[in-house]
């Protein structure tokens, strides 16, 4: 396992990308550093992996709403930049769980309790997000788990 910080991985990167000259990647690399440090400040300890990866979601979804605007705007060329910017920062999310499997532990879950209805939702969530942690997305979850009670 990697034994440095997100701060410091991120800090490296910084480097390399100022290093090989990728401009987009630095600007980038430099507003997630703010937010890192930024977050630490708030902790007031060191960010963790868990907080790292909930800090690159946000940046993510920040990045994914901006892209809509922009499309809706008609500047395709500043949409393009963000969905860029969004592809950058996903390769620093740990790897996904594939659909299928969130699917299947959603399913074993309503079966063994015996869950419907949409209070149900609550109880899905809580166990997939212990069970998958950072490796799936909430959204997804939430997703998948109204299909799951909505098909019974």
């Amino acid at each position: 396992m990697d034994t440095m910080t997100p701060q410091q991985r991120i800090e490296a990167d910084v480097k390399a990308a100022m290093k090989a000259g990728k401009k987009e990647d630095l600007s980038t690399l430099r507003m997630l550093l703010t937010e890192i440090k930024n977050e630490r400040i708030r902790r007031q300890a060191e960010v963790d992996e868990d907080a790292f990866v909930s800090l690159v979601r946000k940046a993510i979804k920040q990045r994914e709403e901006a892209a809509a605007q922009f499309h809706k705007g008609g500047r395709a060329e500043l949409a393009a930049k963000e969905e860029s910017e969004k592809a950058f920062l996903a390769t620093y999310l740990p790897a996904q769980v594939d659909e299928a499997q969130i699917r299947a532990a959603i399913a074993e879950v309503v079966a063994a309790r015996g869950l419907s209805g949409p209070a149900a939702i609550g109880p899905i969530m809580k166990e997939m997000l212990a069970r998958f942690g950072s490796a799936a997305d909430g959204a997804t979850i939430n997703r998948l788990a109204r299909e799951a009670l909505t098909a019974r």
